[in-house]
């Protein structure tokens, strides 16, 4: 019951001044959130490659509504990019982009977005590293599908994020398997109506195995993006089915959850990218991890509580 409540505060502006003010709550934030810097997110770069990880890097920021913010989140991210290359980092991190973090919700936000994302995708491809662009609610799936597909007529590397728990999540993931596409596969953890997505824990974790079988059946690259042991081993087992090697997919989770689990299914030789954010605009990021599963939600409760 808590996981809505939980999502309608993370579009709260009220909520978030109180939360991001509240001098417990960052100690809490540091599990799930690299840092604040771009130095922050190098280090834990570092220390996940010294692990035998690979690492999508996140910089936080969505939901923008000033044009000259857009192009400072596209900025941040050309910035990265010198970074990881300067630091020789960028084979083994990719990145993660939130499309509305570069203007996709302005007036002529799909043609702001793309012009601002072509900038990042083509200075990835020059540093040797690819982006993956992050899904947000279902009224942007159209956009960024159709800016994921004019990205590949370039930069066939460019990856997509599907969300098992909207209806529409099949048919997408048949399309980007027969297209040969990289695609991120998660449950969904934006606040979504009865008319669109799937509400029931069950009915979600079906249409992800529904969906992996796909992916994993087609002609491009799954990322099996979940914390979720079961469909752990429900994906090694249809990828054993479909005869695909270990580098043939990858798992996918966040940073500051499951470490032992990432540190186990890549001393058993699987890929296994960790998703790394960043940045000081992590409210609605935050949120949506304590909304995810309850165990975050306990995390938080007892060290507020220790820490009170």
């Amino acid at each position: 019951m808590l996981g809505p409540v939980l999502l309608a505060a993370a579009g709260s502006d009220r909520i978030r001044r109180l939360v991001s003010s509240a001098s417990l709550t960052r100690p809490v934030v540091d599990r799930f959130i690299a840092g604040d810097q771009v130095a922050d997110a190098l280090d834990t770069t570092r220390t996940l490659l010294d692990q035998g990880m690979t690492v999508t890097l996140d910089r936080l920021g969505e939901s923008v509504t000033d044009p000259a913010q857009a192009v400072r989140n596209r900025d941040g991210y050309l910035e990265l990019l010198d970074e990881l290359t300067g630091h020789g980092l960028a084979e083994r991190a990719e990145l993660s982009v939130k499309l509305s973090a570069f203007g996709q919700a302005l007036p002529d936000g799909h043609d702001i977005a793309l012009g601002h994302v072509e900038r990042v995708v083509a200075a990835a491809t020059e540093a040797g590293t690819a982006v993956t662009l992050d899904m947000e609610d279902h009224r942007t799936v159209d956009s960024t599908l159709a800016i994921h597909r004019e990205l590949r007529r370039t930069h066939p590397e460019t990856g997509a994020v599907l969300q098992s728990y909207l209806f529409r999540s099949e048919n997408d993931c048949r399309e980007l398997a027969e297209a040969g596409a990289r695609v991120r596969l998660v449950k969904g953890a934006y606040r979504e109506p009865a008319s669109v997505a799937h509400q029931r824990k069950p009915e979600v974790d079906r249409a992800y195995v529904r969906c992996l079988r796909l992916l994993m059946a087609g002609g491009g690259y799954p990322m099996v993006a979940t914390h979720d042991p079961r469909l752990v081993a429900v994906a090694e087992e249809i990828a054993k089915r479909e005869g695909r090697a270990f580098d043939a997919y990858e798992y996918q989770m966040l940073f500051g959850i499951r470490d032992a689990e990432q540190r186990r299914l890549a001393a058993l030789g699987h890929r296994v990218r960790v998703y790394v954010p960043y940045g000081d605009d992590w409210y609605g990021y935050f949120m949506r991890r304590l909304a995810e599963r309850p165990a975050n939600l306990a995390f938080f409760a007892r060290s507020l509580a220790t820490r009170g």
